[in-house]
């Protein structure tokens, strides 16, 4: 056996990786996040928590007990600007703050987001506070998402749900489907934006189509995540 010399590389001080914790049943996050930060000149490393095949607060809870071994698995050898928990209505029922202490016990991370931090913050970018609200969920899971939009602010009189628990179906559900229901939620004249709501909701090739036909602002769970771990990588 012949021992090679190498030599390495010295990390970019300026392209500190970003992480993400997707839920195990999650299809749709990742490949929305390729094409959002397509532009990027940093790493994107991601792990995965167990999540249930249905999503109910129980199963939602659960998460809380997962969070630190989840974090723990995102390379370490960098300390991380921003890490995004992808899951809007676990933060809602957990709690930013609890996702973010959870997350920093086991990841040297400056930053921690979620979903539902996010869209506060887009809105609040924007200068928009009443939204029209369309979720994929069962009502036990909207009731504890809707109390904490209200409590960062965001109205979400005008509400909308396709009633879904099953995650395969949730991430199935059609371009279409969910233009329709966000164009007739949006529409309502004492709502200034959309909040489609889920990493799982396919909302990518929506939000274009349903912004042009509403005349309004719209948001979603991966969109705002995104735009939210940019904004606080650029920080």
């Amino acid at each position: 056996m012949t021992h090679i010399p190498y030599t390495l590389d010295t990390d970019d001080p300026n392209a500190s990786p970003l992480g993400l914790i997707v839920l195990q049943t999650d299809e749709t996050l990742e490949p929305e996040f390729s094409a959002y930060f397509s532009d990027r000149k940093y790493p994107i490393h991601v792990t995965r928590i167990p999540s249930g095949i249905e999503v109910t607060t129980d199963s939602l809870a659960e998460m809380e007990t997962a969070l630190p071994a989840a974090a723990s698995l995102l390379p370490n050898a960098r300390p991380y600007r921003v890490v995004g928990y992808g899951c809007t209505s676990a933060s809602s029922v957990i709690g930013s703050e609890r996702v973010a202490e959870l997350v920093k016990q086991t990841c040297n991370t400056a930053e921690v987001t979620n979903p539902l931090r996010a869209a506060a913050a887009c809105a609040a970018d924007l200068g928009v506070s009443k939204f029209a609200l369309l979720s994929p969920y069962i009502e036990e899971v909207n009731i504890p998402l809707r109390r904490a939009f209200a409590e960062r602010g965001m109205s979400t009189d005008v509400f909308g749900t396709f009633g879904e628990a099953e995650e395969a179906k949730v991430v199935r559900i059609s371009n279409q489907s969910v233009v329709d229901a966000a164009v007739k939620l949006g529409s309502d004249s004492s709502v200034e934006a959309v909040f489609l709501s889920c990493t799982n909701l396919r909302t990518l090739s929506a939000i274009p189509e349903i912004q042009q036909r509403i005349g309004k602002p719209v948001l979603s769970s991966n969109q705002s995540l995104a735009w939210h771990m940019k904004r606080l990588n650029a920080a």
